[in-house]
């Protein structure tokens, strides 16, 4: 698995997909409904319409990582929905990492986000 840093940009795509496109199809999804460059270097991450599957498209620099996940039992339940017209939501790597393994991200008990002031 590709490690996700902790001040990456992760998007969160609402409704499903098809997993038939590969990585040009999924790059197209990712500019022309979510608005985004997928070359930006940020985490995009899709589910199919059983919310078995669920896509991680990614651009490091040299070239693009798309990665599945399967789940052998159960379904992808917490996905996170979209507030108003918006096609995708912004997560944190750390939500990221807990809706891979099939968690709920919203009903995790996260330390506050701090930083160093100088």
């Amino acid at each position: 698995m590709i490690q996700v840093p902790a001040q990456a940009t992760v998007f969160v795509m609402h409704e499903p997909v098809s997993f038939r496109n590969g990585i040009d199809g999924t790059a197209a999804i990712a500019r022309a409904v979510l608005k985004k460059e997928p070359m930006s270097g940020a985490f995009f991450v899709f589910r199919n319409r059983r919310r078995h599957m669920l896509r991680v498209l990614f651009y490091d620099g040299g070239g693009f990582w798309l990665c599945t996940r399967r789940l052998s039992k159960g379904r992808f339940a917490n996905w996170p929905a979209g507030d108003g017209d918006a096609p995708c939501s912004s997560l944190f790597a750390r939500e990221l990492q807990v809706l891979i393994w099939g968690g709920d991200p919203s009903r995790c008990a996260f330390p506050e986000l701090w930083r160093k002031i100088a």
